[in-house]
């Protein structure tokens, strides 16, 4: 018998046992055995709970709670007024966030910032992002039906207005406004780990294909004084980057070129093409022909990097695995894929060299340098 036989024989025996209730109760009880028991409990407890926790800190968000807490502790009879909640509820609140770090509390009757909830008052992306969720998990409360319809129909797909349009190049810019603001909301933290994985500063020119406000290009901009700059993106989102890298006073470093990379060719001339959080939004034959358009715009000595959460990156990360693949599948298109498959599809379109970088941040971004 083969390994594969082996391993679902193994699988099928291991599966039976942690089914029995015999078994389990055995497992609590026998020292050896105990703490992998107890740790396993928790976490199950912890995926059906899981809902509850988002919601906890989705409710944080909406009544403020953190910004309120920012310039110190409160009793909770006065955050109860100032969140015009009953006191009981207040508190009912209070010790669900305390459980999550988000608040702790500081004495009798009294809260300040946990060390979670002080994070999120540091990234402005993320605030943004749980607000949004609303949507997100409008749709994940039919989760089956979302699966059996392949996302269309969804809240999100309205939301992102040419993820499934037939001419994305003729979107107005009020219809991109929400979803550019968001994306570049969400971009500096991940621009530092793409800068710190890889020396952006050695090429002469960069470009920044489907860039949206240009967030991405405003730290390439400081980050590298000496770059020449180039975004390539649908005519409605180019206007709002050309105002962004106005007010950043890089306009003048900045050529704008308004286009569908899945339709328009992609401009040559840059030594550098960036792809952030782009390949993910497409399906497979769309990211062969960006792909492939990328690699004839690039010369010899040119260079692709991808950045993008990325699937199956190691056990512990389920971010792209699940939260993303449901995501994207509520947005109406595309998918994490994992290294390999993005390689594969690089190969595909012509590139000869990748290579996958080391990100400070692995379960949200993973950085892919390609050369043809």
């Amino acid at each position: 018998m083969g390994e594969t036989g082996w391993r679902d024989r193994w699988t099928a025996w291991r599966n039976a046992q942690l089914a029995d209730p015999r078994f389990q109760r055995w497992a609590a009880e026998f020292p050896l055995t105990r703490g992998i028991a107890h740790r396993r409990a928790a976490a199950l407890f912890d995926l059906v709970a899981g809902f509850v926790y988002s919601q906890t800190l989705a409710t944080c968000v909406e009544l403020e709670l953190f910004e309120i807490l920012r310039s110190g502790p409160r009793t909770v009879e006065s955050l109860a007024h100032t969140l015009k909640l009953p006191t009981e509820a207040t508190l009912r609140l209070l010790g669900a966030a305390a459980a999550l770090d988000l608040v702790e509390q500081v004495g009798k009757g009294r809260y300040a910032l946990g060390p979670q909830g002080a994070a999120l008052l540091g990234n402005a992306g993320l605030t943004q992002m749980i607000e949004h969720h609303r949507l997100f998990y409008a749709d994940l409360q039919d989760s089956v039906g979302l699966l059996r319809r392949g996302g269309r129909d969804s809240h999100l797909a309205a939301y992102w207005p040419y993820a499934t349009s037939k001419a994305p190049d003729t979107t107005s810019p009020e219809a991109v406004s929400a979803y550019s603001e968001l994306m570049a909301a969400s971009l500096p933290s991940l621009a530092s780990d793409i800068l710190r994985a890889y020396p952006i500063g050695r090429h002469r020119r960069l470009m920044d294909v489907g860039g949206g406000e240009g967030a991405f290009l405003v730290a390439v901009g400081k980050h590298a004084p000496g770059l020449e700059l180039m975004l390539f993106d649908l005519p409605a989102v180019v206007e709002r980057a050309r105002a962004k890298l106005r007010r950043a006073c890089l306009v003048d470093r900045t050529q704008f070129i308004a286009g569908d990379f899945l339709t328009d060719p992609i401009p040559a001339g840059a030594d550098l093409i960036t792809l952030v959080r782009i390949l993910h939004d497409h399906d497979d034959q769309g990211v062969v022909t960006l792909l492939t358009s990328i690699r004839a715009a690039l010369d010899r000595d040119g260079a692709l990097l991808i950045a993008e959460p990325m699937a199956g990156a190691r056990k512990s990360n389920r971010v792209a695995d699940v939260y993303f693949a449901f995501y994207l599948l509520a947005m109406g298109r595309g998918r994490a894929r994992t290294s390999d498959e993005i390689v594969a599809l690089l190969t595909a379109a012509g590139f000869r060299r990748t290579r996958l970088l080391a990100t400070r941040t692995p379960f949200l971004l993973s950085v892919i340098v390609a050369q043809p």
